[in-house]
């Protein structure tokens, strides 16, 4: 896998070299179209939250330089988050538009979601949804990529490749694998690994997310772009640099134990820029008011009642509360003052550009 340390004057072309240190050709068949799997984790603009617009830019200009024809970026929404105001307030859309591609939403009501009967063993997914797991059919044979940014989770410590997953591949019901969440990206890396002819990855460390994340953060510069074919990999190195012991986060030891990439730090070979002694020192393990409630839910007190509380006419309470939450106070009270100050640095600056 490879690791570029970056500058806004030389994003574009130093992912390009990072996904070419990673030798992504060898991984993603040509003959075949390839998904871009952004990520939106808040359909406003918060700095290392979502996708970028040099992140999905430089994918795409390396791509199309290297001979891949049919692109095709995809956004999910959530219960929480609207992918088609998340694309415009993220500048996605300037991006596409400059290269005449266009996303699909893959939760939008003309998407056609199809049942599909994983050929590996599942961990938690057949029992969470034993009707039937679904999945985008328009994701179903085609390479990916994914695009997901360096930032803390108050579920997973660390929010990576493998989590990008999460989004793309299950539908609205997903909050429903919050309770066994390690497990869950574990089950939908085995079934990417089926589905899709090349899967790879992206990170964008430009600014990095800490604190109770993936919207809640303190920002930080850290100025580096990773990439690489092997999921667990890029997610094992990520964390490293962020200052956690990959192999203590349960996803990634899961996925390295079950054979489906390496997240021991030891045996994954990093080209480009020496990580040896990086460490960002990033702080995880935090929540907030709202995801100490979501805690106490899922393992806490209230767990008994989970599943009436995630699962009944009561659960569109929840989506009002965090919506509430996030979009009015944190964001308001704290938020908003955050994203000011990341706009007048240098990435702010590009960022304003597009």
């Amino acid at each position: 896998m490879a690791v570029l340390f970056t500058s806004p004057q030389t994003v574009l072309p130093d992912i390009a070299q990072a996904m070419r240190l990673a030798d992504y050709t060898a991984h993603l068949p040509r003959d075949v179209a390839t998904a871009l799997k952004i990520n939106i984790s808040w359909q406003r603009y918060y700095p290392a939250c979502s996708t970028t617009p040099w992140q999905l830019e430089g994918v795409i200009r390396a791509l199309q330089e290297d001979g891949y024809g049919e692109l095709m970026p995809a956004q999910n929404a959530t219960v929480v988050v609207d992918s088609h105001e998340g694309e415009v307030k993220n500048k996605h859309n300037v991006v596409l538009d400059r290269y005449g591609l266009k996303s699909v939403h893959l939760n939008d009501k003309d998407a056609r979601w199809v049942r599909y009967q994983p050929k590996g063993e599942m961990l938690v997914l057949d029992k969470i949804f034993p009707d039937g797991i679904y999945l985008p059919e328009v994701l179903i044979g085609k390479n990916i990529i994914h695009l997901p940014t360096l930032k803390t989770h108050v579920f997973t410590t660390i929010t990576g490749a493998m989590k990008n997953a999460f989004g793309g591949l299950l539908h609205f019901h997903r909050h429903w694998t919050h309770p066994v969440i390690h497990e869950t990206l574990v089950d939908l890396l085995t079934i990417q690994k089926e589905i899709h002819p090349g899967v790879f990855a992206v990170l964008d460390g430009t600014m990095a997310g800490e604190g109770p994340g993936p919207r809640a953060m303190r920002v930080r510069e850290t100025n580096v772009v990773l990439a690489s074919a092997d999921q667990v990999a890029i997610d094992a190195v990520a964390a490293k640099i962020m200052g956690f012991d990959p192999m203590s986060i349960r996803f990634i030891r899961l996925a390295h134990e079950r054979g489906l990439g390496c997240g021991d730090q030891s045996e994954i070979e990093v080209v480009g820029a020496d990580i040896s002694q990086l460490n960002f020192g990033l702080k995880g393990g935090e929540d907030t008011l709202f995801s100490r409630v979501q805690k106490s839910v899922y393992w806490g007190p209230f767990s008994p009642v989970e599943k009436f509380l995630s699962r009944s006419f009561i659960t569109p309470v929840g989506y009002l509360v965090s919506n509430l939450y996030h979009n009015l106070y944190w964001y308001n009270l704290f938020g908003r003052s955050r994203v000011k100050k990341a706009l007048s640095s240098d990435w702010g600056r590009l960022f304003l550009s597009y």
